[in-house]
């Protein structure tokens, strides 16, 4: 590995956002994992943040989009260029050519899957590109002992995918994951509020009510919001007011899923880390972790102590971090486990 003479980069692709880790400076980079490109040149046209405030308002010529999709490539050549954006962005006024990368990767992917992110990295311009087990690093950076022989269970609800892993002595025992997170808790707000309130709104929307008013449990409802859509009668434009049960009611198909998937890792635990889960409870992590009342929720559902983790959107990216700024020894132990 080229550690010694390059920079050292971390870097979390998730389906809604990437987060860049330098090593020496901690986090430097939070953007949403979205591309504007022009249909007729293929020319990308913006990234992150900008390319998200066009997602619904493009004209024809301009497409706004997510390269990953479920945590996994979707879109091979959007994602290198997104990557190249990125990097390029943070080489600003330093040199910063051809970096050492750590990237996260999930558990279980296939192998195409996997070297599709590999790839898009190398393609970015990465001098190495190292991959990283998620659910370790998203453990390590929760502040775990990964190393511990007492079993414990993540769960990450991030932006694509769901992903729950009981884990123990460095190693993933169990892992499940579902097709269910932020970007389908918003796909669900926008039906419900078609189905049940007559008007079309757009992910932006849906997205601010989730984090506003969202809420999963009745002793957390938050109150209101006013928002602006379209009627599914007669189409013109108008407004309303949605309530935060509303949003419970939305995704309480989603929040069912969830606890599924969680319990289906529980039932494939062996019995000899079952009793370690009980002590311990269940660590949660990702942008769905931060809705109302999912603590008390997913208690309620599985009988287990629920702990929010103390930065839940960037364990992956401080994990990384972790393995960047620890000693030889450590850093290759976690690596060599996705080797």
């Amino acid at each position: 590995m080229g550690f010694m003479t390059s920079k050292q980069i971390g870097i979390d692709l998730g389906t809604s956002n990437t987060v860049v880790y330098l090593k020496g400076s901690g986090i430097i980079m939070r953007a949403p994992s979205v591309v504007a490109v022009n249909k007729q040149t293929k020319e990308v046209v913006a990234v992150g943040s900008e390319a998200k405030r066009m997602l619904g308002k493009t004209p024809d010529s301009i497409v706004a989009h997510r390269p990953l999709k479920g945590s996994v490539v979707a879109d091979y050549e959007i994602t290198a260029r997104m990557l190249q954006t990125f990097f390029n962005k943070i080489q600003a006024g330093t040199f910063f050519s051809h970096p050492v990368i750590i990237i996260g990767v999930p558990y279980g992917v296939t192998e195409v899957e996997r070297r599709a992110v590999i790839g898009a990295t190398y393609d970015a311009g990465a001098k190495e590109a190292i991959p990283a087990q998620e659910p370790v690093v998203a453990a390590i950076g929760a502040g775990l002992r990964v190393d511990n022989p007492k079993g414990c269970i993540i769960v990450d609800i991030g932006g694509g995918t769901t992903k729950t892993a009981v884990m123990s002595l460095g190693s993933v025992v169990v892992s499940r994951s579902a097709r269910v997170a932020g970007d389908t808790f918003d796909i669900a707000i926008m039906k419900y509020l078609k189905d049940k309130k007559g008007i079309l709104v757009g992910e932006t929307t849906a997205e601010a009510l989730k984090i506003q008013i969202g809420s999963v449990h009745k002793s957390t409802d938050k109150g209101q919001l006013q928002i602006f859509g379209r009627s599914t009668d007669s189409g013109q434009a108008f407004s309303t007011t949605v309530k935060s049960f509303e949003i419970r009611a939305a995704l309480e198909e989603q929040m069912e899923t969830v606890a599924a998937t969680i319990k289906a890792t529980l039932e494939g635990t062996p019995p000899e880390l079952a009793s370690d889960i009980c002590d311990f409870g269940m660590m949660l992590m990702g942008g769905g972790a931060l809705l109302a009342g999912l603590s008390i929720f997913l208690k309620e559902r599985t009988g287990l102590r629920v702990t929010l983790a103390k930065n839940p959107m960037d364990c992956v990216c401080l994990g990384i971090g972790r393995i960047l700024e620890g000693p030889e020894d450590f850093r290759q132990k976690i690596l060599n486990l996705d080797r």
